[in-house]
């Protein structure tokens, strides 16, 4: 997974405490960027579950698979070097998708892959024939809506440990190492819900 609760940053010095800076107060660190807030904690997915999580979804050298929350690259530089994937990686954190690149680089896939720093509900996974997550429930149910009205029929989603909720049951779950994975398609009665929301 990649990229629960919000990440807070610890308040700052406010500019009212500038009176007591010494003259020396230019050459102390400014202030670094605030670290983006993150809905879901950093949690790699085990490589075993990884590689399930391919076989479950049929991934080939036809797909597009999309990791929303992609963490440090692993589920798309797998399904890219061990199936022949296309893929794009999505983070809200720069460090995870640096971290990513540098993966994709050393597997020799940075021709078949992609990774962007941006947020999962604002990006366009219609491309996708294959989306993979690893989040949250309450993530992933926010995330069912845009997943119907987006993907095409057939497309498959695959999320490592959480499932869709009560209104999109799996169609398979298995375990892995303790783990359970779920799968799903997208069938013509999801566009048809979408289409009516």
């Amino acid at each position: 997974m990649t990229s629960l609760p919000r990440r807070h940053t610890l308040a700052r010095l406010g500019a009212s405490a500038a009176g007591l800076l010494l003259p020396a107060a230019p050459l102390l660190a400014q202030p670094t960027a605030t670290p983006p807030a993150l809905d879901v904690p950093y949690v790699p997915t085990p490589q075993e579950v990884v590689e399930r999580m391919l076989q479950m979804a049929k991934v080939g050298k036809n797909d597009v698979l999309f990791d929303l929350g992609c963490g440090d690259g692993r589920i798309v530089v797998t399904a890219a070097k061990a199936h022949g994937a296309r893929g794009t990686g999505i983070d809200i954190d720069p460090e995870r998708i640096s971290e990513a690149r540098k993966n994709a680089e050393q597997a020799g896939v940075t021709k078949q892959v992609n990774f962007k720093v941006a947020d999962l509900f604002e990006t366009d996974v219609s491309p996708a024939s294959v989306v993979t997550l690893y989040l949250l429930p309450n993530i992933n149910t926010r995330l069912r809506p845009q997943l119907w009205k987006q993907l095409k029929v057939g497309a498959r989603v695959v999320s490592h440990a959480f499932d869709m909720g009560p209104e999109w049951p799996p169609e398979k779950t298995e375990s892995v190492e303790g783990r359970t994975i779920y799968y799903w398609t997208i069938k013509e009665a999801h566009k048809r819900a979408a289409a009516k929301a």
